[in-house]
C-alpha cells in the first residue's frame, strides 16, 4: 500500500510543476491546458512517472469539483465595464452558437462518420464550447492586440458558454440513456437536478 508521505511528496511535485508550467506558458505562447495534459500524460501509468490511479468514483468528484469552478471561473475573471457595451452579442454567442456549434458538428458526424444524430449532437456539445481560462491567457496575452470590442467580447462568450455546453450535454446523455424520454427540455431538466440535488 502506498504511504501517505509518497502520495504527499509526489502531489507537490505535480502541483510545483503545474505552477511552473502556468507561469512559462504565456512567455512560450502555448496554452496552459496544453502543457498540463502533457504533464499528466507523462506522470501517467503508460509514461515515466508510473503513477497509476484506478478508481472512476473519486476521478468523477475531482472533475464534478473542476467544472464547477470552470463555470464560476468565467464569471469571476470578467471585467463587467468592458463587456456591458457588447452583453446582447457576447449572450447571443453564448447560446445560440453553442447550439449552432453542436448542430453542425452532429450533423456532420452522422453525416460523414454514420453516428445516430443524437451521438452526433453530443459530440457536438462537448466540443461547442471555449475553455475560458485558455482565451483569457491568449487574450491578455501581449502578443495579442484586437481592436475595439472583439477583445471583451471574445472573453465574455469563453465564460459564459460553459452553462450552455454542460446543459445540452446532460440532456443529450439523458435522452441517449433513456430513449423513451423524448420530452426535452424536461428530460435534460430532470437529469441536471438529479445531479444537483442528488
Amino acid at each position: 500500500m502506498v504511504s501517505f508521505q509518497h502520495i504527499l511528496v509526489v502531489a507537490s511535485v505535480l502541483l510545483l510543476l503545474s505552477v511552473i508550467t502556468s507561469k512559462a506558458s504565456g512567455k512560450l505562447g502555448v496554452p496552459t491546458l496544453l502543457l498540463f495534459l502533457l504533464i499528466g500524460m507523462l506522470a501517467g501509468s503508460e509514461g515515466p512517472g508510473r503513477i497509476h490511479f484506478n478508481d472512476p468514483q473519486t476521478a468523477q468528484s475531482v472533475g464534478v469539483v473542476a467544472l464547477a469552478l470552470g463555470v464560476f471561473s468565467g464569471g469571476l475573471d470578467t471585467d463587467w465595464v468592458s463587456v456591458r457595451p457588447v452583453l446582447a452579442k457576447g449572450l447571443a454567442l453564448s447560446t445560440v452558437g453553442v447550439f449552432t456549434t453542436a448542430a453542425l458538428v452532429g450533423l456532420f458526424v452522422n453525416v460523414t462518420l454514420h453516428f445516430t444524430l443524437l451521438e452526433g449532437l453530443l459530440l457536438g456539445a462537448i466540443v461547442s464550447s471555449t475553455d475560458a481560462s485558455t482565451v483569457f491567457a491568449m487574450l491578455r496575452s501581449e502578443k495579442v492586440s484586437l481592436k475595439g470590442q472583439l477583445k471583451p467580447l471574445l472573453e465574455l462568450e469563453s465564460g459564459s458558454n460553459d452553462p450552455t455546453a454542460v446543459f445540452l450535454t446532460m440532456s443529450l446523455i439523458y435522452l441517449l440513456t433513456h430513449p423513451g424520454a423524448w420530452g426535452w427540455p424536461w428530460g435534460g431538466w430532470r437529469s441536471n437536478s438529479s445531479i444537483t440535488y442528488g
